[in-house]
Parts: C-alpha cells; sequence; structure tokens
C-alpha cells in the first residue's frame, strides 16, 4: 500500500473512531446526565481504548462539548427557515415549526444535553454549557432574523419578545416530549405553538399602532 494510501486509510479511521466515540457519549450522557458519564463508560459502550479517546479529546468535558456541537450541526443543516417564498405568516411560520420539531425527534441530543448543562450550577462551568449557550445564542439570532422577516410591522424590542416567548414555549414543548415520550406528537404541538405565535405577533402588531 503506498504512503498516501496508508494516509487516507489513517485518516478515515480516526474519522470513524471519533464518531464512534460520540455516538457512545450520547447513548451515555442520555441515560445517566454529565455526572454520569466517564471516559471509562464510554471507552466500554464503544469498544476503544480510553487512550483513543483521550487522542481525540482533552477530557470528558472537551467530550460532552463535541456532541453538542456535533448534535446542533445537525439540527441546523435539517431546518429550512423561511425566507421570502410565497404564503401566509401562519403559513410560513407553521412550516418551520414542523421542520424544528421534526428535527428535534431525530436529533434531540444537543438541546436534552444542552438544557441538562444550562440548568445546573457548577462552581466551574463546564466547556459544553458554554458551547450549548454560544449555538442557543446562534439558533435564538436565526429566529429573530425569520421573525422580523414574517412580522414586518414588529418593531425591533417586539420581534425580541416574540422570539423569546417562541423559544421558551419551544423549550417547555421538548421537555414535555422528553417526560412522557412518544405519547406526545411533538409536530403536532409545534404546529399549534405557531399558531399561537402568529397570534401574539397580531396583536403586538395591533397595539403598536394605536
Amino acid at each position: 500500500m503506498s504512503r498516501p494510501q496508508m494516509t487516507r486509510k489513517k485518516r478515515a479511521n480516526g474519522v470513524e473512531s471519533r464518531q464512534r466515540i460520540l455516538d457512545a457519549t450520547v447513548e451515555i450522557a442520555g441515560e445517566r446526565g454529565y455526572e454520569g458519564t466517564s471516559i471509562a463508560a464510554v471507552s466500554a459502550k464503544c469498544g476503544l481504548p480510553a487512550s483513543s479517546i483521550y487522542w481525540h479529546f482533552k477530557d470528558k468535558d472537551d467530550l460532552i462539548a463535541a456532541v453538542i456541537e456535533r448534535s446542533f450541526e445537525t439540527w441546523l443543516a435539517a431546518v429550512e427557515l423561511p425566507g421570502e417564498e410565497t404564503g401566509t405568516p401562519l403559513e410560513r411560520v407553521t412550516a418551520m415549526a414542523t421542520n424544528v420539531a421534526k428535527s428535534l425527534v431525530d436529533a434531540p441530543d444537543f438541546l436534552r444535553l444542552g438544557l441538562m448543562l444550562a440548568l445546573e450550577r457548577r462552581p466551574t462551568e463546564p466547556r459544553g454549557r458554554t458551547v450549548f449557550l454560544q449555538v442557543r445564542d446562534i439558533a435564538t439570532q436565526k429566529i429573530t432574523e425569520v421573525a422580523g422577516t414574517v412580522f414586518p410591522d414588529l418593531d425591533e424590542d417586539a420581534v425580541r419578545t416574540l422570539t423569546t416567548y417562541a423559544v421558551a414555549g419551544a423549550d417547555g414543548l421538548f421537555v414535555h416530549r422528553e417526560i412522557h415520550g412518544d405519547a406526545v406528537d411533538l409536530v403536532a404541538m409545534f404546529e399549534l405553538h405557531a399558531q399561537l405565535v402568529c397570534d401574539a405577533a397580531g396583536r403586538m402588531a395591533s397595539r403598536s399602532k394605536r
């Protein structure tokens, strides 16, 4: 085997190992939370030695942060935010809400783990919590931009308020499904949430015109 081929194979093996490690971490963290996740447990789950894990990640905190980053990228890629296409505000917001709900069903890890970390208060803040808050800010900014486009009659303060309400409601629905499982139709709940957001936007626009 030539040196370039060996290099490509080594790189591919490294990528595969990293994904195996992250997949194992998702399973363990989902079952045991941040405290219950350990390098030893991840090693046992993925079948790779601890030395391989430490080759990819500095420590457990770095590993959890990487899980959140990967899951967020997957989630963000699955979300199609409405732009200038035709359709009523309700249709456009409902389409976005449906896509968000489906992506959270398919790739919930960043929000599940992120909320666990965000709700904890530690003397030293885990990097995973910092990463989650950063990617959450990115998602919130995207939603703010969409709200400003879909509801042009709202001023900046009203758009920020509406975005805060929309994100908080989405958090609540996600947590409700985490508690009750598949008995909760997350897509249907997000579609209802979209209707309520549109209703709120309409009332806010009416008040601003008085």
